[in-house]
């Protein structure tokens, strides 16, 4: 069919992202490091250069170190939180201390703050170098249609002009108001949580002392939020009071105000920026419609109180980027798509509703209600009660087996032989891996077919073997982890969760590989 001459001009990709944003960003990273074309289109002509989200946990700091990002090489952008965050009343008495210090099992820090536009600038430099990543800023999605095997985009450049880009996949990581997601007639369901507070970032002049600490107070007279916000910045949450209005809120003057109690003045710091945003909680009821999927806010919305919604997007990027990247090579069939948003979904409902949690019991302007709350807080604090721990949910039903399969994988140091320490994904270039007490367990195995989806063959101890590496467990953190699982050998897939765990190595490696669909069954033994 020949196309009418008033047809735009028109691209083709294997993966069009609308949205440049962090999530955007990393999944073209992702997919242009596996030689994939990806085309990113976004309406801003060049980044948004203010503060966002300010902090970040263990294994978000693993999916950074995946990037080339490890949260050590990058201290101008990041930084641990090693300590206490502190909430309290109105009268300045602890309701309760959470603790975000030590490490996860992800190998880094329990918690980050960082600067979200550096940390964006340093996430362009890399898509930059990608030959096969193609970005386009100032360039609007106006529509979408789906073909079989295909998806189409319309785009406005700001010019007027036109340009269609057809691709054989669409992600939607265009944010809260995503138009894909209305394009693709994807559902919304909404929690119906709405409060409105004022967001302060600040820069400190270097001569002020100001403590690295976070706090919460929990005053019913303006609840707040005072926080790192990564090197050199602080950050405040004000919650709008019930007899205010948006405007007066978020005026300039009204953030002085409210930072003054606090010794942050003009004369003592650089006013970053000030908005009022409505923090909501909310999904999509589905992630993919066809050839449409969605990622980040797009997907998902939560209020900032448990520092997880960035997270969320993030690993969406690691959950859907190794499925996508089978299904364009041919490793998988397309319904591997379709274990992305239920692995996914049950996930990061989680989060959203611990964040509410968190949420009822900050933004409270009742001083009825908030006397009770602190009689009770302390009482529970006083008796030794520790403070509700982030869940640790599993993915939903997808892609692994066993009550080990879907929890997230532990990250130890490890040494090859004549090699220097150094964390797992760093020796071998990513989570993804068949680890065994024994390379004696991984001789004979399909050791071609698991790294072409990125999973190395890995053993604790043993001869060396052909395809297989044998590592140092340096502080026994794989040795631990085994013995707790009363396993022989675990399967981590390329997005740091796991596959499965058992005693053997053969019989995981052959679930995964068939749970792909491969072209042919793989055997167990």
């Amino acid at each position: 069919m020949h196309k009418p001459t008033d047809a735009p001009p028109s691209l083709t990709a294997d993966v069009l992202i609308v949205g440049f944003g962090p999530v955007g960003k990393l999944l073209a990273i992702q997919l242009g490091r596996r030689g994939h074309a990806v085309v990113v289109v976004d309406r801003q002509r060049a980044g948004y250069p203010l503060p966002r989200a300010v902090t970040h946990c263990s294994d978000f700091a693993r999916i950074l170190q995946s990037a080339g990002l490890a949260p050590d090489t990058i201290p101008g952008i990041t930084q641990p939180y090693d300590d206490m965050y502190v909430w309290r009343n109105g009268e300045g008495r602890t309701l309760v201390e959470v603790d975000w210090s030590g490490h996860g099992e992800s190998g880094w820090y329990n918690t980050y703050f960082f600067h979200q536009p550096s940390l964006e600038a340093a996430l362009d430099e890399i898509a930059a170098g990608l030959p096969t990543v193609r970005v386009m800023r100032g360039w609007e999605a106006t529509g979408l249609a789906q073909e079989p095997g295909t998806a189409t985009v319309a785009l406005r450049g700001g010019a007027g002009e036109r340009l269609d880009v057809t691709a054989r996949w669409v992600v939607g990581a265009d944010g809260a108001n995503s138009q894909v997601r209305r394009w693709a007639g994807i559902d919304w369901h909404d929690e119906g949580y709405f409060h409105d507070w004022l967001v302060v970032d600040v820069r400190p002049s270097p001569r002020m002392a100001f403590p690295h600490v976070a706090a919460q107070s929990c005053d019913v007279r303006r609840p707040a939020t005072m926080v790192p916000g990564g090197p050199g910045r602080r950050r405040w949450e004000f919650m709008r009071l019930p007899h205010e209005s948006k405007q007066e809120l978020n005026r300039t003057e009204k953030a002085w105000e409210l930072l003054a109690p606090y010794g942050i003045t003009p004369d003592s710091a650089e006013l970053e920026r000030h908005s009022v945003y409505t923090f909501q909680a909310g999904w999509a009821t589905r992630w993919r419609a066809g050839r449409v999927l969605l990622a980040g806010d797009a997907a998902h919305l939560m209020p900032p109180f448990a520092g997880q919604g960035l997270g969320a997007g993030v690993r969406d990027v690691m959950n859907l980027g190794w499925k996508l990247d089978a299904v364009l090579r041919g490793l998988a069939a397309e319904r591997l798509l379709d274990t992305y948003d239920a692995e996914r979904l049950p996930h990061v409902v989680a989060f959203v509703r611990f964040s509410m949690e968190l949420g009822k019991v900050i933004c409270i302007s009742d001083p009825g209600e908030a006397a009770a709350r602190d009689a009770r807080m302390i009482a529970d604090w006083a008796a030794g009660m520790k403070p509700p721990a982030p869940p640790r949910p599993r993915l939903g039903p997808g892609v692994h087996t066993g009550p080990a399969g879907g929890h997230l994988a532990r990250q130890g140091r490890v040494r090859v032989p004549g090699g220097a320490p150094a964390l797992f994904d760093d020796v071998f270039g990513g989570p993804g891996a068949l680890i065994a007490r024994s390379s004696l367990s991984l001789t004979g195995l399909p050791g071609q077919a698991l790294k072409e989806l990125g999973i190395d063959l890995v053993a604790l101890s043993g001869p060396g073997t052909a395809g297989v590496t044998v590592v140092e467990d340096l502080d026994g953190v794989y040795a631990t982890w085994l013995d707790a699982l009363a396993a022989d050998a675990v399967l981590v897939r390329p997005d740091f969760h796991l596959y499965g765990a058992g005693n053997e190595a053969a019989a995981l490696a052959a679930g995964l590989l068939n749970s792909l669909d491969a072209a042919a069954p793989v055997a167990t033994a």
